[in-house]
């Protein structure tokens, strides 16, 4: 029992140190920083909040490296924002399917991008 409860405790704690909060921590700037960034209006982004903000940060970590310009970094941010509240805020399944699949092709380019000038993200 006290091996579950070891095992599960350090899940748990894993599950911690891989998602960023949302308020910001140690040399990462909070969701609203980021938004701040690029626009006067921060988006409520409900439950997608958590999942927006890491593809900033991750997009954030490439602006601030060089890889992207901080004109492209606020049109990233934008598209994300608009497409969110035409399509991810609806309650028609069709249109949140949508957003989906648009803000999943935004997160690999976030992605994209920070693997380029950052090396932990890289592969070998």
């Amino acid at each position: 029992m006290r091996r579950l409860w070891v095992a599960g405790a350090a899940a748990l704690l894993a599950g911690c140190v891989g998602t960023p909060s949302l308020s910001g921590s140690m040399g990462a700037p909070s969701f609203a920083a980021l938004q701040q960034m690029c626009s006067a209006a921060p988006v409520n982004y409900g439950n997608d909040a958590q999942s927006v903000y890491t593809t900033f940060y991750d997009a954030y970590v490439a602006n601030r490296r060089g890889k992207v310009s901080t004109a492209d970094y606020c049109s990233f941010q934008t598209a994300i924002a608009q497409n969110y509240t035409t399509l991810g805020s609806s309650s028609d399944p069709q249109a949140r399917n949508q957003w989906v699949a648009f803000f999943l092709d935004q997160r690999a380019k976030a992605v994209s991008w920070r693997a380029a000038v950052d090396p932990t993200l890289r592969s070998g």
